[in-house]
């Protein structure tokens, strides 16, 4: 997916002290908010190669990203396509990679594909790091650091003026 106007892909990389059911559980629930990322409601018409999905807002009004469903092998591997719905840039690709250690999961988040220069690339690289902090936090201790509970609240209040 990656050319020449692409940047270098972006690797993030935690361990999390949980099961690794636990934390694919966060990264591909459909049923309730997914907390790591961004406070935002996965709708797909299934986690199967080729499925399409958007990430929504709680209210269902607002779709934040949409993208399609590339690879899926439980409770190892995710990768989907990846464009945020307010920027008119190219898709990306981001994909989640889940490993059994010694000390609970470690989790690899790689974007890839990002345009050079774009808000996507600089969204992605910002909000990988809260993502995979998030989603730590979230398979420890069942919810998101502080700081993370107030930034969704102001998503919360922020929605009535997303067009």
């Amino acid at each position: 997916m990656a050319d020449e106007r692409s940047s270098p892909d972006a690797v993030f990389r935690i361990v999390i002290r949980a099961d690794i059911q636990r934390v694919w559980r966060e990264l591909t629930k459909t049923d309730e908010a997914q907390g790591a990322v961004f406070n935002a409601w996965l709708h797909t018409t299934g986690l199967v190669p080729g499925g399409h999905m958007q990430m929504r807002t709680g209210s269902g009004k607002h779709t934040l990203v949409v993208g399609e469903v590339l690879e899926v092998d439980p409770p190892h591997r995710f990768v989907h396509s990846h464009r945020f719905t307010q920027y008119d840039d190219p898709v990306c690709q981001v994909a989640y990679e889940l490993k059994a250690v010694a000390a609970g999961v470690e989790v690899t988040m790689r974007v890839s594909g990002m345009p050079a220069g774009t808000r996507t690339a600089k969204s992605m690289q910002q909000g990988g790091p809260t993502i995979l902090t998030s989603l730590k936090a979230i398979a420890e201790t069942g919810r998101p650091p502080m700081g993370t509970r107030l930034m969704y609240a102001a998503f919360g209040l922020l929605e009535l003026v997303l067009p």
